[in-house]
């Protein structure tokens, strides 16, 4: 009885000490609280069931920290030093340790530090086979999204939540700041063209944690059936959606800095053309640029190469040219500047465009604008309609002002 008492006030203890982390981004902003941080609201939840986690190397509790230095423990190590049941960790898009290739497949596996079964969520099946959950009591879904469409962590959210519905597991989701929550932008997903890179009809920059996200698809009946999944949310503590949030961690290989992942939202329409968007480089979603781009119109020169996240980058060991965009302005908008500027001054418009564009797009209206040549003032004016009503609807789901 003695040492079950001294045991549980080391506990609570550890607990205090934990959650007392927070994160800045600078000297004068409030301090934040992310959800994973908030041990003391969630790990009552937790004790005696069986836990699965949705995670990657994101997935931390920050410690005592100033400006942008950054110590933290991951999420999985301290649960179980906590004596938390953790069973299985579940995987996405770039694996648990956050280095797979945009696009390959992650393998099962086994955690070497912990020993725990790694169970992809990005390889023969991007929805978890109802078995492997079988014996779980609750999911953790506690990833760091970057706030756009075609970011597949809600992709991946959306089938676990589907899954936990079916089974009536409930699923906890620790909430993180969204990066580009400070603005709502793009065409508006149309179903017809709904992929693993777009599931939902929302613009492509959403302004929305992934906290709202869930409540989102819930509350919208997205999933399956319009069946309804058991969910909490552990909100963040002083975020606002217009304060400005750097990622202390890079999300995935080829968003390696907050240049990046502001820029990801207007650059990631180049993967569906013949254009780079840096992958290969040490600049990716900073930089883009082709081998048929008009040299007398763009002079910036890069050539990509096999790196770590990119195994196999577009135009490999080849020149392109483009436009350096490390020193372009912070975006509160997608920029189709620069998607148009290089479809006009491609040597062969015929092959700019490839089908993996009309998905990242999330319909087939933006590639026929471009190639009539529609400005980008006439297209944003396009999607106002469809932004507006989305815009309402997000309103009910909203945990930050």
């Amino acid at each position: 009885m003695k040492f079950k008492f001294i045991k549980n006030t080391v506990l609570l203890f550890v607990v205090v000490i934990l959650s007392c982390g927070n994160r800045t981004t600078t000297k004068n902003e409030t301090l934040l609280h992310e959800g994973a941080n908030q041990l003391e609201l969630y790990l009552p939840i937790l004790k005696g069931k069986n836990i699965g986690i949705v995670a990657n190397q994101t997935t931390v509790i920050f410690k005592n920290k100033t400006d942008s230095i950054s110590e933290y423990t991951h999420l999985v190590d301290s649960l179980l030093k906590l004596d938390v049941s953790i069973k299985k960790v579940f995987a996405p898009e770039h694996g648990y340790r956050g280095i797979a290739d945009a696009g390959e497949y992650v393998k099962d596996g086994v955690d070497i530090k912990t020993g725990l079964p790694i169970v992809s969520l990005y390889g023969a099946n991007r929805k978890p086979d109802p078995s492997v959950l079988s014996d779980l009591d609750l999911i953790i879904f506690d990833v760091q999204d970057v706030g756009a469409r075609f970011y597949t962590f809600v992709s991946t959210l959306h089938y676990m939540m589907e899954t936990c519905a079916a089974l009536n597991i409930p699923v906890l989701v620790l909430d993180r700041p969204n990066p580009n929550g400070h603005y709502i932008d793009g065409p508006v997903l149309d179903l017809n063209y709904k992929s693993f890179v777009g599931m939902h009809p929302v613009p492509v920059v959403h302004g929305m944690t992934v906290g709202e996200y869930a409540k989102m698809i819930n509350g919208e009946g997205w999933l399956k059936n319009s069946i309804q999944c058991e969910l909490k949310v552990i909100p963040v503590v002083n975020y606002q959606h217009k304060k400005n949030y750097t990622l202390p961690i890079k999300p995935s290989p080829n968003l390696p800095n907050a240049k990046a992942v502001n820029l990801y939202s207007s650059l990631c329409f180049f993967e569906g053309t013949n254009v780079s968007s840096g992958r290969g480089t040490s600049t990716q979603f900073q930089v883009f640029g082709s081998p048929f781009l008009n040299s007398e119109k763009y002079n910036y020169e890069f050539t990509p190469k096999p790196n770590l996240g990119t195994k196999n980058p577009m135009h490999n060991g080849v020149k392109c040219v483009g436009k350096d965009l490390t020193n372009s302005e912070f975006l509160s908008s997608i920029n189709l500047e620069w998607l148009i500027d290089a479809y006009n001054n491609t040597a062969d418009t015929s092959t700019f465009f490839n089908p993996f564009f009309t998905k990242l797009a999330g319909q087939s209206k933006l590639q026929q604008q471009i190639e009539n040549g529609w400005n980008s003032n006439d297209i944003r004016e396009s999607w106002q309609i469809e932004l507006e009503a989305f815009k309402k609807i997000r309103a009910n789901y909203l945990l930050y002002p």
